[in-house]
């Protein structure tokens, strides 16, 4: 017995070797395809969520994400919902946002993207606080905080 688990384990071995050899070479490869099934995507987390509503103005788009409600299993209680300005931004940001499309607004943000200041006034109580203001590469983007 001592000798058949000896054989099985360099053939193992030998076998998984082999196996290593044959896949190095194409390991760039399969990670493009994997990347790019369709049950593969970048977290919410990341991308602020996907787009719910796009509003264009004179020179830019404001474009407000769905609400991210991220938890280990399911959804949490706390969330935040993404905003961004895309284009040539103005001196002064000042926009209402109804990020639940209820048709009730949910809260006004004021920006000074020179100065980087940025305002938040709440008019729903599941709003909280801006948890980041920052300019973009393609704009300006805030996150705020809400609750479910």
């Amino acid at each position: 017995m001592k000798k058949v688990k000896m054989i099985f384990g360099i053939s193992w071995a030998f076998l998984c070797l082999v196996l290593i050899i044959i896949l190095f070479p194409g390991l760039n490869g399969m990670s493009a395809k994997m990347a790019s099934l369709p049950f593969m995507k970048i977290n919410r987390n990341y991308t602020g969520g996907e787009p719910a509503r796009e509003i264009v103005m004179q020179s830019c788009t404001l474009v407000v994400r769905k609400p991210v409600f991220n938890g280990l299993i399911g959804e949490g209680k706390e969330g935040f919902v993404q905003v961004d300005w895309r284009g040539k931004l103005p001196s002064l940001i000042n926009d209402t946002i109804d990020y639940n499309l209820d048709g009730n607004p949910d809260f006004v943000v004021k920006i000074s993207p020179p100065q980087t200041a940025a305002g938040l006034l709440v008019l729903n109580p599941k709003v909280k606080q801006i948890r980041i203001s920052t300019p973009t590469s393609y704009g300006w983007a805030i996150r705020v905080n809400i609750n479910k």
